[in-house]
């Protein structure tokens, strides 16, 4: 095949793949919006409105657990170091090391800073029994 041939293809794949994701991603909320409408048309008490509209709501509704984040955070470090030791060299070293810290960073904010509602009561009521 013709190099210029393979340049185009591979340029115009880079440009429609994210193009076609947009357009699906749009006609997939386009029908859930329309389902919500129909369905909140047949329903007349707004407060299950309100329960349905949440229950479609695709937020997370748990905090972030950033000792959870961190601890990946810090071995993926470890694993740049060790590929920089073993096979790349100095440079992947220093950055293993850098993605390393963050994690560990990343970590004691998690252990710092209570995430979930039982955390937080249990820290308010240790906070009132001084």
């Amino acid at each position: 095949m013709d190099p210029a041939v393979i340049a185009i293809l591979g340029i115009s794949v880079g440009i429609i793949v994210p193009i076609s994701i947009f357009i699906l991603l749009y006609f997939e909320a386009k029908d859930k919006n329309k389902t919500i409408l129909e369905i909140s048309k047949n329903i007349d008490d707004p407060a299950k409105v309100e329960d349905l509209l949440s229950m479609l709501d695709e937020r997370k509704k748990e905090p972030i657990d950033y000792r959870r984040g961190g601890l990946i955070t810090l071995f993926v470090g470890v694993g740049i170091y060790l590929l920089g030791v073993w096979a790349m060299g100095q440079f992947f070293e220093g950055v293993g090391l850098l993605v390393g810290a963050i994690g560990i960073g990343t970590m004691l904010a998690g252990y710092m800073y209570p995430n979930t509602s039982e955390e937080i009561t249990n820290a308010v009521d240790e906070y009132e029994k001084r």
